[in-house]
């Protein structure tokens, strides 16, 4: 074993951890109206006139409401000027003005044997909307029964707006994802240590799930843990998993703070490390930092995931998404939905812009063998790129 993998258990390693001790600070007051200013500026350029914000991240962007969809419709109606609508249930009352991070006294309550639609509908007819932005990611039920409710309204999915807010993070939303991004990194650091051959995947998520509380998090956001032959499925087999001397190890896991998500993948080898391993592992490593090197302010997703296969393909992998080669993009927006618009993916041509996060993880899977994901994130800046947590550096080195 290196001093980085194995020699340790999980009740030495827990005993090592204690809550966060630099904690970053909750979105303010006038970031919210900051987020609702450009919104409106992007609403104007897109000819609309109101916008409809679902239940889930988009509503925990704009207004700081952490709820999830339901059946139950709740969302916030945003005119071009004016103060924002809130539609929720009656009974939620109580909760929704307790979460709520903006000034919004306009609520349109509705009992549960009543149309949530037709109280949309209602304000449409009073604000004049002609044209309304719907949240993408609203239920198709939600919007059709919108479209029966209101005929003479034109309603338009609203991405361009949606995204172009939440694509470029904020100075204290990259505090935000940093801490829960150095806390999973640190949790990678201790999991790696308590491996030892006969340990199950079970055993290796519980002691992730407990680390992550005992740094402060609500536990982890997700959790994949892969040995051998496992490792050749970007999500596994299912199943238990049990190490063995000489397998590759693949661990994908993270966390959230303030509704901000971590992602990062390590993959190295528990014992010695054979000449194949080797090879793909040093390929993994040379197409994530192409990635890396390749952004720029102004250059379009797409070609940062060029940028990597090319790597791949000079080495005889590939090509596209053929394998032994790279199965899936190369990398995925992330904030406060831990995958989000735009991607580092053929085709994607959103330019880059200061602000944007990005994962970087252009997989290399050898067919029911195993499979290499080195996965850390990175924001873009004036000038390029800048890492969220240092990449591995070697195959025996996961941890720099």
């Amino acid at each position: 074993m290196t001093q980085q993998i194995g020699g340790s258990d999980a009740a030495t390693e827990l005993a090592g951890l204690q809550p966060w001790p630099d904690r970053a600070p909750a979105i303010t007051a006038s970031e919210y109206q900051a987020r609702i200013a450009r919104a409106r500026t992007l609403m104007a350029q897109e000819g609309l006139d109101a916008l409809l914000i679902d239940a889930g991240t988009s509503l925990a962007y704009f207004a700081g409401v952490p709820w999830g969809a339901s059946e139950r419709l709740v969302a916030m109606l945003l005119p071009l000027s004016g103060e924002p609508i809130l539609i929720c249930p009656r009974f939620e009352r109580g909760s929704l003005e307790a979460d709520l991070k903006i000034d919004a006294s306009d609520l349109r309550l509705w009992e549960e044997d009543e149309s949530p639609s037709a109280l949309v509908a209602d304000a449409l007819r009073t604000l004049g909307v002609a044209r309304l932005g719907i949240d993408p990611a609203m239920a198709f039920l939600f919007v059709e029964r919108i479209r029966a409710a209101a005929p003479d309204v034109t309603l338009v999915a609203a991405s361009a707006v949606i995204d172009g807010c939440r694509s470029r993070k904020s100075a204290a939303e990259l505090a935000l994802m940093q801490q829960a991004k150095s806390m999973t990194l640190e949790v990678h650091r201790r999991a790696a240590r308590i491996l030892r051959p006969g340990i199950t995947a079970t055993e290796v998520r519980r002691f992730i799930e407990a680390a992550h509380r005992a740094l402060g998090a609500s536990g982890s956001s997700f959790c994949i843990v892969q040995f051998g032959r496992s490792t050749a499925y970007p999500h596994g087999l299912p199943g238990e998993s049990v190490l063995a001397e000489g397998e590759m190890v693949l661990i994908d896991t993270g966390c959230t703070i303030g509704g901000y998500h971590s992602d990062i993948t390590r993959s190295y080898v528990y014992g010695e490390a054979d000449a194949e391993q080797r090879r793909i592992w040093a390929l993994e490593k040379a197409a994530q930092q192409a990635a890396f090197d390749a952004v720029k302010p102004g250059v379009a997703c797409g070609a940062i995931d060029a940028a990597a296969r090319r790597v791949l393909e000079a080495a005889g992998l590939g090509p596209d998404y053929r394998l032994p080669g790279l199965p899936h993009r190369t990398g995925h927006g992330i904030g406060l939905s831990i995958h989000e618009a735009p991607y580092l993916v053929r085709g994607d041509m959103t330019p880059l812009e200061p602000g944007m996060c990005f994962s970087n993880e252009p997989m290399i899977v050898v067919p029911d063998r195993f499979g290499v994901r080195l996965e850390d994130h990175f924001y873009v800046t004036e000038t390029g790129a800048a890492w969220f947590t240092p990449p591995s550096v070697a195959i025996d080195q996961p941890f720099a």
